[in-house]
């Protein structure tokens, strides 16, 4: 299993990062723990979880059972130093974390303190903020976003008082590095700015959607990374589950995000079955599977990637796996592109 450096961190995790999110909804603690034992074993060293999961469904008696499972691991196999953990702030609007409060030093302190206990360790690796307090353009809204009215010094004042709580943390040993997700190319150059400016934590990462089917990382993102040494820690690279193609031809299989959520949070259009049918001709020609070639091409990109993966069973755990030693030739990576062209942004 190849490794990428985390940002400027000098941590060195796995291309592949297993999450968390169905564990203690679609998978159970000894599904999860099993996840996790067959990872690591194939060189798997980092796995992505948050305060709020599991999802599929997002529900308030199940938050938190996500980080709970990995700490009962923990608890269990004493093999923390073997994980590179990641997990994550709820942003603002999330009614049953905190209310909905936005982050700020208040609610971080009080955040690090509850996944600590439920991850049942001392220290997380990798500390993200789910989404800015400022609103984001992820998750589909970016068809109507609206940046809003100018405010730089009460934007900059949220981000000194955060930066300011997560020094604290670091010198606590709570937390080791700084990560964003669900963030924009300015919001992450303010970040890089002041943390340069006050000594502060430097940005490690950003979590952001990326996938054959969602590439707006392939711009603007894509050049502060590659120029700022951030690294993308791409969610839902197989489109959440529409890259597998158990989807087509309107199936919903039994125990499916799918059967949770029919419109896969505004992924389900028109445009998007002949897209995924375009990119499971290219991995026929080639003789790939549709799956392999999807996670491969994440290693493909010009800026440093870790995609963050889902499994519900251990079969797709296996296939997946398998990626570690997929290569993408130039020509598919050609017919790829030529997909791209022809199938720009389906959702």
């Amino acid at each position: 299993m190849r490794k990428v450096e985390l940002g400027q961190t000098g941590l060195m995790v796995s291309e592949l990062c297993l999450g968390s999110m169905t564990w203690g909804s679609q998978n159970t603690e000894a599904e999860g723990h099993e996840q996790i034992d067959i990872s690591l074993e194939h060189g798997i060293n980092f796995i992505d979880t948050a305060e709020m999961y599991p999802v599929n469904p997002i529900l308030p008696e199940t938050q938190g059972d996500s980080e709970r499972v990995m700490g009962s691991w923990f608890a269990k196999t004493g093999r923390r130093e073997d994980v590179i953990l990641a997990t994550k702030h709820s942003g603002e609007g999330l009614a049953h974390v905190r209310d909905g409060a936005p982050i700020s030093s208040k609610t971080i302190t009080e955040a690090v303190e509850g996944s600590l206990k439920r991850l049942q360790t001392d220290y997380i690796d990798l500390y993200q903020f789910h989404w800015p307090n400022r609103g984001s353009m992820a998750f589909r809204q970016n068809w109507t976003y609206d940046p809003g009215t100018p405010d730089k010094a009460g934007i900059r004042a949220d981000m000194e008082d955060a930066l300011n709580t997560l020094q604290t943390l670091v010198d606590q040993g709570k937390i080791r590095h700084f990560g964003l997700s669900n963030e924009s190319a300015w919001g992450t150059a303010q970040w890089l700015r002041i943390s340069e400016e006050m000594g502060l934590p430097r940005v490690a990462s950003i979590q952001n959607e990326y996938s054959l089917l969602h590439r707006m990382y392939d711009t603007d993102l894509s050049e502060l990374s590659v120029h700022e040494g951030v690294t993308l820690l791409a969610f839902s690279p197989l489109a959440t589950g529409l890259l597998t193609g158990k989807y087509q031809n309107g199936a919903i299989p039994a125990g499916s995000r799918r059967e949770v959520y029919p419109e896969l949070g505004g992924r389900i259009t028109e445009r998007v079955f002949p897209a995924v049918d375009a990119y499971q001709d290219v991995a026929d020609k080639h003789g790939l599977d549709l799956i392999q070639m999807s996670l491969a091409f994440c290693r493909t990109r010009p800026f440093t990637t870790s995609a963050i993966f889902g499994a519900r069973s251990r079969e797709q755990l296996m296939n997946i796996i398998g990626t570690k030693d997929v290569v993408l030739s130039e020509d598919v990576l050609a017919d790829i592109n030529s997909c791209h062209f022809r199938h720009p942004m389906p959702y």
